[in-house]
């Protein structure tokens, strides 16, 4: 097991304080702020995604042989997220296309279909990759961030030796392989009355918009009344994709379970002092077959792995991470 060696700045101290400042403070990208154009797909059961794409410096450098680095975000997150476009600027600055597939409703725009995404949606994740590599011909990596890093591991494991005709590598950023462990962590204490609340502040309203988009979809009140992820899964994520509850979905869509699995190479990249996904909850090296990498360094806090003096930036985690990619590669 490597803990890829990486230090937290000294002035700033413990995993929230290494998750919030990043987030809201942390330098993204390096001079030119990074731009995108949208595409819209239709997808088979008759919804779509949009992908954001970044725009190339120039028209002669856009081509379908350049290596290409793929991004599926965490809850709530989109190419506009600080870690999106700390990988962007990396992308841009080393000569890599670069894209975010958006899971459905998280690109601004309400999706059709009455269901939404999931951390276990390893079925989209495909989707989205065989249609990006029937497109291109140069090499393919993608990382995933929180859920989407729990997404993709899964698509991995589900894939095996096939995942490689569809991409060269994977990384996983502060996923919670163990749902169960990562639900417990963020519905108690300081984690429910900041970070739960922060996301059920944008998920509630999501999920009313489409139960009026669907009427009778569920419970109205009962999601009203949700005051945890857990509670909001029960009601709302669970029963739309098709788990019988919560703990069904979070036992299922889990991906500790099958890293042995995994066929190409693969990163899983977890901060022990993330208050999201407790130390305890990580996987060992006995739990992982021989194309998974463990790295577990002692601080980063979720998604933060904030680097330089005050006030910091963003821009160590894709530094790290595509490092690791482009060796494996």
């Amino acid at each position: 097991m490597d803990d890829d060696g990486y230090l937290a700045p000294r002035w700033l101290i413990g995993g929230n304080a290494q998750t919030i400042w990043p987030a809201l403070f942390g330098k993204r990208f390096d001079g030119t702020v990074p731009t995108f154009r949208r595409e819209r797909w239709d997808t088979p059961d008759g919804d779509f995604i949009d992908v954001d794409w970044q725009v190339s410096p120039s028209a002669r450098d856009a081509t379908t042989d350049r290596p290409l680095l793929v991004l599926f975000h965490g809850l709530e997150g989109s190419s506009g997220s600080h870690y999106a476009q700390a990988f962007a600027h990396w992308a841009r600055a080393n000569g890599w296309d670069f894209a975010v597939p958006h899971f459905r409703g998280c690109s601004g725009e309400l999706n059709r279909a009455p269901r939404a995404y999931h951390s276990g949606d390893f079925e989209e994740i495909g989707w989205v990759l065989q249609r990006i590599r029937a497109g291109r011909g140069g090499r393919i990596a993608a990382v995933g961030v929180s859920l989407g890093g729990n997404a993709l591991l899964r698509w991995a494991e589900e894939a095996g030796e096939s995942a490689a005709r569809i991409a060269d590598a994977v990384c996983a950023v502060s996923s919670p392989i163990d749902l169960a462990a990562g639900g417990r962590a963020i519905g108690t204490g300081f984690n429910r009355q900041v970070y739960t609340r922060m996301f059920l502040r944008t998920m509630k309203p999501k999920a009313l918009a489409k139960l009026a988009q669907h009427p009778g979809l569920f419970d109205r009140e009962r999601l009203l009344a949700a005051r945890t992820l857990y509670d909001f899964d029960n009601v709302f994520t669970a029963p739309l994709h098709g788990f019988r509850d919560t703990d069904d979905y979070w036992s299922r869509g889990s991906a500790k379970p099958h890293l042995h699995r995994i066929r190409i190479p693969a990163l899983v990249l977890n901060a022990r002092n993330d208050p999201f996904v407790p130390a305890a909850s990580l996987p060992l090296q006995r739990d992982v077959g021989p194309s998974v990498t463990l790295w577990q360094p002692r601080h980063g806090g979720h998604v933060g792995f904030p680097g330089g003096r005050w006030p910091g930036h963003v821009l160590t985690l894709p530094e790290r991470v595509m490092g690791w990619i482009q060796a494996a590669i």
